[in-house]
């Protein structure tokens, strides 16, 4: 309504949908999950094996946490949501501390800034990681929580180690070349 009590009949107002903004954030949210690697390139039965010794293993745990880190953390947060399904709060806490995810490290295109300082993504990583243990925890489902962190680190380090590294080298190169 206007000052004198008319309804405005300009067919320029604002719509309460801006198309512009959704198309934005969905090509937004196509292109942060593009930098995960392809789930069948991660789990090439081709490319499993035993490393030779622990050496062969630390280098693989390595290289393959830093190449899939963004499968990882789609993988833990996956195995945690499932932990909470029997605890709504905890859950509820879950599920927004997913949308802070979405928005802070798999949809950041460019590094976080924050009091002028450039916060890098395995920092992000592992303050988003810390924040929500710290809130999880706080809703009483402390044994769910610690069970399924644990079984998604133990999983993930056991792909980490039998996930042959040879043929993510050829990735990376073709990448920058």
């Amino acid at each position: 309504m206007t000052k004198n009590g008319a309804v405005p009949t300009s067919s320029h107002a604002h719509p309460l949908v801006d198309l512009d903004s959704i198309s934005h954030t969905k090509q937004r949210i196509k292109d942060g999950l593009a930098t995960r690697r392809p789930w069948r390139v991660m789990f090439d039965f081709h490319s499993m094996g035993l490393p030779r010794g622990v050496s062969d293993a630390f280098s693989s745990i390595k290289t393959n946490l830093a190449y899939f880190r963004s499968n990882y953390a789609i993988f833990v947060l996956t195995v945690v949501f499932f932990s909470l399904i029997w605890h709504p709060t905890s859950l509820i806490v879950f599920t927004v501390l997913v949308f802070v995810w979405i928005f802070l490290y798999f949809l950041c295109d460019e590094p976080l800034k924050m009091f002028r300082f450039q916060i890098d993504d395995p920092t992000v990583l592992i303050v988003l990681s810390v924040i929500t243990v710290v809130l999880l925890l706080c809703t009483n489902a402390t044994f769910n929580i610690i069970g399924a962190l644990v079984t998604g680190a133990v999983l993930v380090l056991i792909h980490a180690v039998v996930r042959k590294t040879e043929d993510l080298f050829l990735d990376e190169e073709a990448t920058t070349t």
